[in-house]
């Protein structure tokens, strides 16, 4: 007889819990599609956006490798994409793990932005160097005391011929200290002394 009420409290106990779990899918449903809605919406305004902002930088910076325009895009792209994530969990109702991605995701990128500060100073520098009418693939320049021609210029190095060798250099050390000796186009234009 004992076994009669036990089975029965416990039916009643799954039945108790099912029910509760309907109503709290139930309560849960409109933001879940508040969520599904703004997901889809974002998703096409990103889509939208990502679009003109690619073409804009086409148009500003036409004359640079597609890698840089391809490097600003993902950045920006990653950025906004974090934070429609964010604004996810917010509105279907998930706010403190909201906050605490929001917090975490700001003490990896502070030590992100510290362990690569040097491939950034490159990457920054090399972005100047590029757009430095000065600088360009067969100009010999004087890199602190390595006299070389520049034989091409990449994000975050520079690669110069220098006695049939091929240098490396990181950007933002050529930033510092580099100064032009001479360029490709006035080389071939000085005649040469004879004899030569």
């Amino acid at each position: 007889m004992l076994e009669l009420p036990l089975a029965q409290s416990g039916t009643a106990l799954v039945r108790e819990a099912i029910e509760r779990f309907l109503t709290d899918v139930a309560d849960a449903l409109p933001n879940v599609i508040a969520g599904v809605v703004f997901l889809l919406i974002a998703g096409i305004a990103m889509k939208v956006f990502m679009t003109a902002l690619r073409e804009a930088l086409k148009r500003t910076i036409a004359g640079e490798s597609p890698v840089y325009r391809q490097f600003v895009a993902t950045i920006v792209a990653v950025f906004l994409w974090f934070g429609v994530g964010l604004s996810f969990l917010s509105i279907v109702g998930l706010d403190g793990i909201a906050t605490s991605l929001g917090t975490a995701a700001g003490f990896v990128a502070l030590g992100i932005s510290y362990a690569t500060s040097g491939m950034i100073a490159d990457a920054v520098a090399g972005v100047y160097l590029l757009r430095d009418e000065d600088f360009n693939p067969g100009d010999t320049v004087d890199i602190g005391g390595t006299v070389g021609v520049v034989k091409s210029i990449e994000l975050r190095k520079t690669r110069l011929a220098v006695d049939d060798d091929t240098v490396v250099r990181g950007n933002a050390e050529i930033e510092k200290k580099w100064t032009k000796v001479g360029d490709a186009v006035a080389d071939q234009e000085t005649p040469s002394p004879a004899g030569d």
